[in-house]
């Protein structure tokens, strides 16, 4: 279980830029888990921060925007969807802080209606001034970037790339820092928890939440991912190639486990950002009975596997379960038609 004190974790020798306003919540889903009669719902509202319609990227932002001041960066390029909610808040995030921002976009997911190509969180992007390059699925969306930072370079700007997600290992300590806030927080109020739940796309979030749990002597078997990107044997590998690195970076002793990394593809369906049944019907539900917006990429998947695992009796009786709730509301907007 998770839920006994901890010492906080110190980061202090990263670089880091404040974008949040303070811990995020933990809130019990009181109406949900009656409604589901055998476990109690807990959701880390990582949704409620401010900055650029919020979400849980800005945790990842703060070291990342950090390390590009202390680098001198007059600019950032990252790259991902068409509706990547990385990429809007590193737009807001530049626009925070006085960086220019680039964008290297694909349109990676099949879809091609209005509401997708041009409402959401694209919109949201021009809006905060980021240059967007709009490409096709196919292309190497990093290469891209790093051929634009070096003409940018050429003409005498400092650039700094972040990756897909911001899920490099400097970024992954947001989510390190973000396990020793929920254990804090959990201890404070007298709760433990059994389980943790998180969608996983680029793998960060999950990756530097086992790194700060092993850095705090805990058992990181509790946080349990749904792949929303890719199947499990990759999501795995990728997850833990990072949570390596990032536990690392706190400590050079850490080791993390190959068996530290917990992925279901169940909720995966036909691909990253293709709805499902489950998805809809997840969104639907948290909406109506608790007034939450899930988004449909990320938290909707993960959410609907949480659900699936209370219908077939995988959770014990009256566990505490602990979603993550990361944001990624302006997707819903793009994704209109389904609703």
């Amino acid at each position: 279980m998770i839920g006994a004190p901890m010492s906080k974790l110190d980061l202090s020798k990263f670089a880091r830029c404040t974008l949040l306003e303070g811990p995020t919540p933990i809130q019990h889903l009181s109406r949900l888990s009656a409604h589901l009669g055998s476990v109690n719902v807990f959701v880390k509202r990582d949704d409620l921060n401010g900055l650029g319609g919020g979400g849980n990227k800005l945790r990842k932002l703060e070291f990342l925007i950090g390390e590009a001041l202390a680098a001198n960066a007059d600019t950032i390029i990252t790259v991902g969807a068409r509706q990547s909610n990385h990429a809007r808040l590193t737009a807001a995030a530049a626009a925070r802080v006085g960086l220019q921002c680039e964008l290297v976009l694909t349109r990676s997911v099949p879809r091609f209606d209005a509401d997708y190509l041009n409402n959401g969180n694209i919109l949201l992007d021009d809006l905060f001034a980021a240059r967007v390059h709009d490409l096709p699925g196919s292309t190497d969306a990093l290469k891209f970037a790093d051929e634009r930072a070096s003409e940018l370079r050429l003409q005498g700007r400092k650039v700094y790339v972040c990756p897909l997600g911001g899920s490099s290992p400097i970024g992954c300590l947001g989510y390190a820092d973000c396990a020793a806030e929920m254990l804090n927080q959990a201890s404070a109020a007298g709760l433990s928890f059994d389980r943790i739940v998180v969608p996983n796309g680029s793998g960060g979030m999950q990756a530097g939440l086992v790194a700060g749990i092993v850095a705090m002597g805990l058992d990181p078997n509790l946080i349990s991912g749904f792949t929303v990107y890719g199947d499990a044997g990759k999501a795995r590998s990728i997850t833990l190639d990072k949570a390596v690195q990032t536990a690392r970076l706190i400590d050079a002793k850490l080791t993390v486990d190959s068996d530290a990394i917990l992925i279901d593809e169940s909720q995966l369906g036909p691909g990253y950002g293709i709805p499902t049944d489950a998805m809809r019907a997840a969104v639907r539900l948290v909406a109506s009975m608790e007034g939450l917006l899930l988004d449909p990429v990320y938290g909707g998947k993960a959410f609907a596997g949480l659900l699936e695992g209370v219908a077939s009796g995988h959770y014990r009786a009256g566990a505490h379960i602990l979603f993550v709730m990361t944001g990624g509301l302006p997707g819903l907007f793009a994704y209109r038609s389904e609703f």
